[in-house]
């Protein structure tokens, strides 16, 4: 059902590689717009995405930013 602990540490450690942080939204409201979203945050950058596939995706192709 959820997202792997594992998962999104090995995101994260990918996302620390590249110069960047990974976060998770922490609010709890199922019916929240930002429920479960990942915030990647660079210096110049911030992306928004919705699930964990997006995000690996993300951080696996530097080239299409």
């Amino acid at each position: 059902m959820g997202v792997s602990k594992a998962r999104i540490n090995r995101a994260r450690r990918a996302a620390a590689r590249q110069g960047l942080t990974l976060r998770r939204s922490r609010t709890k409201d199922e019916l929240a717009l930002d429920y479960g979203w990942f915030v990647i945050r660079g210096s110049r950058q911030l992306v928004h995405l919705h699930t964990l596939e997006e995000t690996e995706r993300w951080l696996a192709d530097p080239a299409s930013r």
